[in-house]
């Protein structure tokens, strides 16, 4: 594509702006399609008796949705550069809708493992949505846009299992597997007659446009400094969730249902993103990623001092700590998409795929990073490690072209 096709494209993209109602429509349907890969965490117990299979094999379901999620960021996510991302959003949403209904009407362990790892694949959509939130947004307001965007994202992630667990504990899981399907169908139906067309930004061939990722990561030093500050504060993120189960029941005796009311906090952090998204407008990304950065360092730290408080005190302190970083990282993962997406608005798909895929790694590395802390050295690992990798964040940040 020329310069001028690129520049009208552009021009055409931000004159459609973003209603109200739009935004919302987004937002929604980013929140359920990637709460679409935990729903099945809290109901693994209730699975394992229903199918008759042990608990390594019912590991296997996270594992592979997880699995088709990270394939697909990085193999179908670019193709919102290529092609039509409206299109590109109802056909996901029809596959993971297919999905999810046959995980609910599943007849054994194969068709339940099959159908995770393509509701981890057609769950991706959610990576089609933002991009899109981004291109429908005049540049002015395209950080309030994708903040309110990604909040409808990460409430989905927290409080999927809240929902999945409620609903199995007292409907079944199959149930919640149906319901989720049904959500999914409705968010298509509203897209179908409200989502506008988008022009492609790109006209190279698949393997080219894959390719191509690898010159926007050597082209753009904010790009990398983005991808290693997320990925970075990813690790902190997942190894507190990956051992906070354990660790109030070890020194709470507390079950899972209050682990999970734990999201809770963590969805109260999630409503900064539009007040992040807005400030990046104003003062600009660096300086919110490095202020949001900063937060959540802090909160992480202020863990360290959970046993030498009074008893009554140490809850207070987790859900404020929780809250605090929730805040701070999901502000700085905001702020690096307002300013990764102004980059190249052509490579606004692959941009974010790239920025997904670095925090998703950083996820994967602290939920095993994590439990190894907590297995050796107790809670303070935990801190520590966590500690560390917002503290490396920062450093990152502060650097040039943060």
């Amino acid at each position: 594509m020329s310069s001028i096709q690129l520049t009208h494209a552009n021009q055409r993209e931000n004159a459609t702006g973003l209603s109200g109602s739009l935004v919302l429509l987004l937002a929604a349907g980013a929140g359920l399609s990637v709460a679409s890969i935990y729903y099945s965490q809290p109901m693994l117990g209730l699975l394992a008796a229903d199918m008759k299979a042990g608990e390594s094999a019912v590991g296997f379901i996270p594992t592979l949705t997880q699995l088709g999620y990270a394939l697909g960021i990085l193999l179908l996510a670019p193709l919102g550069d290529r092609h039509d991302r409206r299109r590109i959003i109802l056909i996901k949403s029809t596959v993971l809708a297919v999905a999810l209904l046959l995980c609910g009407l599943a007849p054994g362990m194969g068709w339940l493992l099959a159908g995770s790892l393509a509701v981890g694949l057609a769950a991706t959509v959610a990576q089609d949505i933002v991009p899109a939130a981004a291109a429908l947004a005049p540049d002015a307001r395209r950080g309030k846009a994708v903040g309110t965007v990604m909040t409808g994202l990460l409430l989905g992630i927290l409080l999927s299992r809240v929902v999945s667990g409620f609903v199995a504990e007292y409907a079944g899981w199959r149930v919640m597997y149906l319901g989720a399907a049904l959500s999914i169908v409705a968010v298509a139906l509203v897209a179908a007659r409200g989502l506008p067309r988008f022009a492609a930004t790109a006209r190279l061939g698949y393997r080219a446009l894959l390719a191509s990722m690898a010159q926007l990561w050597r082209r753009h030093a904010s790009l990398r400094r983005a991808v290693y500050a997320q990925g970075l504060l990813a690790i902190g993120f997942s190894a507190f969730w990956s051992t906070l189960a354990v660790m109030l029941r070890d020194h709470f005796h507390l079950g899972s249902t209050a682990a999970g009311a734990f999201g809770l906090a963590g969805a109260a952090g999630a409503l900064a993103a539009p007040f992040a998204g807005h400030l990046a407008d104003r003062r600009g990304p660096q300086a919110v990623a490095r202020l949001s950065t900063a937060v959540a360092a802090l909160s992480f730290a202020s863990l360290g001092l959970l046993f030498v408080l009074p008893p009554h005190a140490q809850l207070a302190l987790l859900v404020a700590s929780a809250i605090g970083f929730d805040f701070g990282v999901q502000a700085s993962l905001v702020a690096s998409q307002t300013s990764i997406y102004g980059l190249e608005p052509a490579a606004r798909s692959r941009l974010n795929a790239l920025l997904v895929a670095g925090m998703f790694a950083g996820m994967a590395a602290g939920a095993a990073l994590g439990s190894f802390a907590f297995a050796h050295w107790g809670w303070m690992g935990v801190v520590v490690l966590a500690t560390a990798g917002a503290l490396g964040a920062l450093a990152v940040r502060m650097g040039k072209d943060a």
